[in-house]
């Protein structure tokens, strides 16, 4: 019974030590957050516009009929600002609408920093309190997703949009469900 005793630390140790090998040798990029959604319709939501840059707000329905690519950003956000420039040549190239969703930010802040950087947003929703954050599964900004024809999510992107991501994982993808 001391043997037994004694072996348990070992035994305890072998199985955590399995865990995280099986799930580090899995292939899955761990910077890649699993989301419930993927697949799943978006989430019911309507947002008011920011109103100082004359642009319709947000809502579920007008994700339907065409491929989007829905981006949760915020002026006080450095990460989105470094992602910015990524999607204001998307948004020129027009391959697919950007929309955004500004993200606990004051609206006059929001605007400012779309005059000072470039506006690549089709639509733009104010997200004031974070309901709709919460609802798409957003953990923090910059979150990127891309919705389908039918208004499904089909992607999540965590973190800043590089161009090898833009490039190598979301404009396939985009032209994939644009066929």
């Amino acid at each position: 019974m001391r043997r037994l005793i004694a072996l348990l630390p070992l035994a305890v140790f072998a199985v955590v030590a399995g865990y995280f090998l099986v799930n580090l040798t899995s292939g899955r990029d761990p910077r890649e957050l699993p989301s419930a959604l993927i697949d799943q319709p978006a989430p019911q939501f309507a947002l008011p516009p920011l109103e100082a840059v004359g642009k319709p707000g947000l809502g579920t329905a007008d994700l339907k009929g065409q491929v989007h690519l829905v981006n949760f950003f915020a002026s006080w956000c450095v990460p989105c600002r470094a992602e910015h420039p990524v999607l204001v040549r998307l948004a020129e190239q027009g391959t697919v609408p950007v929309v955004g969703i500004a993200y606990k930010d004051k609206p006059e802040a929001s605007a400012a920093w779309l005059g000072q950087l470039g506006n690549p947003y089709g639509r733009i929703g104010v997200d004031l309190n974070g309901r709709a954050a919460i609802d798409w599964g957003v953990t923090g900004v910059p979150e990127t997703f891309i919705v389908d024809r039918e208004g499904r999510i089909r992607y999540r992107h965590w973190g800043p949009i590089d161009p090898v991501a833009m490039e190598q994982k979301i404009l396939p993808l985009v032209k994939e469900l644009q066929r």
